[in-house]
């Protein structure tokens, strides 16, 4: 197990208010209840944070604030995610320059399906961009969104161009094979998966966590999967599968609306049902089926 990035990361929800800006207070207040509840850190402006829909100075003020604040930048896998790597570059140095060494980015994707090489290409141009040898990076696989998966060929060929700086991967395939294959090919690699049900399984090949969506809701459950991989308990079980299964109570849900609907209702706060714009709230139905599937988990919820 590679112990650079060790543990829950969850991929923290951003709070987004109906005119669309960034609620500082709401973005603090859950980071710390993420901490509180036993994470080893936060993963800021991921996928399910909607990174790649808030701008750079954006992006940079919050990390700001948030390390005023009292978070730790040790505490924080920073997102540097970005349509034009001079973007992501400038994200990372700034990163970088307040003691945020871990980051995550995801290959570009604009174009679909880029070949190996370009992939390698752009991710030297913005580990040579930010310039740092103090840079702890994690690969960011996630075919379906970004059109293009690492390849084994690939993820060598960067651990042998940049070997200090690119330390893991986050795998958020859903492939529970290919999450063991890397944690199997890559020993000296840290894995870390997505898929809340295959963190034990992973973690048991030799994995290093999760930075996943559901700690957002159930923090302390996904904290005693991580602590004893090998003896989760079947209520757990029962409480995760319970709690993913309100991605399906209709049709086609995209899952961060679902995560939000889960955490307002969880909180009594409505203003986590916004999100920035391509993505939209969903419809009032939607809603109040995620919401009765929720309250109809009576006792389980207490092992959130």
């Amino acid at each position: 197990m590679h112990t650079e990035i060790l543990g829950l990361w969850p991929a923290l929800l951003t709070p987004v208010a109906p005119d669309s800006t960034l609620d500082s207070a709401r973005l603090l207040a859950h980071a710390q209840r993420m901490l509180a509840a036993g994470s080893d850190g936060i993963t800021l402006f991921g996928t399910t944070g909607e990174g790649p829909a808030f701008t750079v100075a954006e992006r940079q003020a919050e990390l700001e604030k948030l390390l005023a604040a009292g978070i730790r930048a040790d505490q924080i896998i920073c997102t540097i995610t970005a349509t034009a790597l001079g973007d992501a570059v400038a994200l990372g140095r700034h990163a970088i320059q307040l003691g945020v060494t871990r980051q995550m980015l995801m290959p570009p994707f604009y174009y679909n399906q880029p070949r190996d090489s370009g992939v390698v290409q752009a991710y030297t141009q913005v580990i040579d961009g930010i310039g740092s040898d103090a840079l702890r990076l994690l690969l960011y696989h996630f075919p379906t969104m970004s059109t293009y998966g690492f390849s084994h060929a690939a993820i060598a060929e960067l651990l042998q161009l940049h070997p200090q700086q690119v330390v893991g991967i986050k795998d958020s395939s859903g492939d529970l094979a290919h999450a063991l294959a890397l944690a199997k090919a890559f020993p000296n690699f840290c894995v870390l998966v997505g898929a809340e049900p295959h963190v034990a399984p992973v973690m048991l090949a030799g994995g290093s966590g999760s930075v996943n969506g559901l700690a957002n809701i159930a923090p302390r459950l996904m904290r005693r999967v991580i602590d004893a991989p090998d003896a989760v308990d079947a209520r757990d079980v029962q409480c995760m599968t319970s709690l993913l299964a309100l991605m399906a109570v209709r049709p086609n849900l995209p899952f961060l609306g679902v995560y939000k609907t889960m955490l307002a209702e969880q909180t009594g706060d409505d203003f986590w049902l916004t999100m920035r714009a391509p993505l939209c709230r969903l419809n009032e139905d939607e809603e109040q089926a995620i919401r009765l599937g929720y309250r109809a988990l009576g006792d389980l919820l207490q092992l959130i």
